[in-house]
């Protein structure tokens, strides 16, 4: 897999437009120009922290089997390359699991990279939002679990999934920054050549859903994202059955 940054400057010299690829975006990342938002490229996943919810807008990584590795620990800590205005902190979410019935949901899973020697960077808190137990542990995890087990030597694929603010949903009950809990969440899955699956589920997906159920095309959520998504993705029955559906 080839890391690089691709530029492009117009011929006045004048930079105009940038276009990122790494390894987690192999045809693009979602929209880097979010106004206010902070971009973190680790070396495992990328994201967009957006310093007014205090959660990520998108979290893209590559699925390589060369990562897989038998399950660790959970030990949250707050994100080095982010100050204290721009996330929340552990003590944020006491109380908010048996209150509001929420796991702390990582973004890029870390049953996905318990492999490599930065899996602990999937613990930081920019990685994790307050996501349904229902959720959590039904159909976004089915679909994770679905994504892997699609993976072979030499052929990985790739995510984006990000959260969205559709519906107001309660606060965590002890955080003393202002906040967003994200309503809904999204995940696109895809190869190098951008043949590619979308997902969209809510916060209130009962547990038995089948993930496959929930999706859509990828146009549909260019619709919904108040940002932009890579050109290159294209809707794939290709795709849809390696996941099972």
């Amino acid at each position: 897999m080839k890391a690089w940054i691709a530029i492009t400057v117009l011929a006045s010299g004048i930079l105009r437009a940038a276009e990122f690829r790494t390894p987690n975006c192999p045809i693009g990342c979602p929209s880097l120009e979010i106004n206010g938002n902070v971009v973190i490229f680790e070396r495992l996943y990328t994201l967009s922290q957006n310093k007014k919810t205090q959660f990520a807008d998108w979290v893209a990584y590559e699925v390589d089997i060369l990562n897989f590795g038998t399950t660790t620990n959970r030990t949250w800590k707050n994100n080095p390359l982010l100050v204290e205005a721009e996330r929340l902190e552990k003590g944020d979410y006491t109380g908010a699991s048996s209150k509001l019935d929420i796991d702390r949901g990582h973004q890029a899973p870390l049953a996905s990279f318990v492999g490599s020697r930065y899996w602990p960077t999937l613990n930081y808190l920019s990685n994790i939002t307050p996501q349904s137990k229902d959720l959590n542990q039904g159909a976004w995890k089915n679909l994770e679990e679905a994504v892997r087990d699609a993976v072979g030597f030499r052929e990985s694929l790739y995510v984006i999934t990000g959260t969205l603010y559709r519906n107001e949903m309660d606060a965590l009950p002890k955080a003393d920054e202002p906040h967003a809990i994200p309503s809904d969440y999204y995940k696109i899955v895809y190869d190098e050549k951008g043949n590619s699956v979308t997902f969209l589920m809510n916060q209130h997906t009962s547990r038995d859903t089948n993930y496959c159920t929930k999706k859509l095309a990828v146009s549909e959520l260019r619709s919904i994202v108040p940002y932009t998504l890579p050109s290159g993705l294209a809707d794939s029955n290709e795709i849809l059955e390696r996941l099972g559906c």
